[in-house]
């Protein structure tokens, strides 16, 4: 017997089953109504994830495209040092999917979003000729006053970031050949820095934060565009681990390259005070994960440039660009 398409069950069929696997006891309105905690804010996000664009469906369960979609999500929440709440799921479907591939998808963001406490809470679903693509809100909260912003690095404030660079990228061209491991695991189900966004804020040192999805090289000049100040990049500094170098030598590429360009690390960067860095660092490896300093805040005249090991400087540029013609 042929598997259930899509277009044999139908959009209510659909959203029966959808309403049976998330479990949620918000759907079934026109809209959601949502419970507000004192004392503290809204935060909000969107973001679409498209095939061969964002996830490649032909190379990752659908349980990873779900988990996947969330947790990018979720990461933007945490860079604000908030608590990720609830979950806005919208799907342009192509007729002809499976109901067993959509049921698996959604398997994978009842597990993401059980992960963070999450529920949920509504969506819609279209038919699409085009790519399958997911359009997912997050909605979280913080302490009134108290959100990490782009918005505040001082020239002088040391840089840090999270984790280390490069995992996603380099497992990206991995996924491409096929192989599985922790690395191909980075990019396909990212795991959002929550905890250590709680931790930076509870600390009160953060002057300016945000998380890295299009790559160090673009998202460190948004920081310092908001902040109005230049920076400088240690590349010696940068926290590249022994696997994504192996890894890197055996696709070809550099994992230097990888690590200030490839995007998709999905890990925070952090400007403070410079007398606050060893307690910043030790606030975060309470966490279990390192913070390392990776550059300087400098004067807005200075541009935002890389230091290399020989001593020179050049302006940092790449990172991911979703319309790279637009600056050609």
């Amino acid at each position: 017997m042929p598997p259930e398409r899509l277009a044999d069950l139908g959009e209510f069929g659909l959203l029966a089953r959808i309403r049976a696997l998330v479990g949620s006891s918000y759907l079934g309105d026109d809209a959601a109504v949502l419970p507000r905690t004192a004392g503290m804010e809204l935060l909000a996000t969107v973001d679409a994830q498209v095939d061969g664009v964002h996830f490649l469906r032909e190379r990752m369960i659908p349980q990873q495209v779900g988990r996947r979609a969330i947790a990018v999500n979720v990461s933007d929440i945490a860079a604000m040092g908030g608590l990720p709440r609830f979950a806005l799921v919208s799907l342009l479907l192509p007729a002809d999917l499976s109901v067993a591939w959509i049921e698996a998808l959604y398997d994978g963001i009842r597990q993401e979003t059980v992960r963070w406490e999450m529920q949920v809470t509504g969506g819609n679903i279209s038919g699409t000729p085009g790519p399958l693509t997911l359009d997912v809100t997050v909605l979280g909260e913080v302490e009134t006053g108290c959100a990490l912003t782009r918005r505040g690095a001082r020239p002088g404030d040391p840089l840090f970031v999270t984790g280390d660079l490069g995992r996603a990228a380099v497992g990206l061209h991995l996924l491409r050949r096929g192989e599985s491991g922790s690395l191909v695991d980075a990019y396909c189900t990212p795991v959002p820095r929550v905890g250590e966004g709680r931790a930076l804020l509870r600390s009160r040192l953060v002057h300016a934060a945000m998380d890295l999805s299009d790559g160090l090289g673009s998202d460190l000049y948004r920081l310092c565009e908001e902040s109005q100040v230049g920076a400088v990049i240690e590349v010696a500094a940068l926290p590249i681990s022994d696997a994504v170098r192996v890894a890197a030598a055996t696709v070809g590429l550099d994992p230097v390259g990888l690590a200030l360009f490839g995007g998709e690390d999905f890990e925070l960067v952090v400007a403070a005070a410079s007398n606050d860095a060893g307690t910043l660092q030790r606030v975060v490896a309470e966490v279990g994960t390192p913070l390392t300093v990776i550059g300087e805040v400098r004067p807005a005249g200075e541009g935002v440039t890389v230091h290399l090991p020989d001593g020179s400087k050049r302006p940092l540029a790449g990172g991911w660009d979703h319309f790279p013609g637009a600056h050609a």
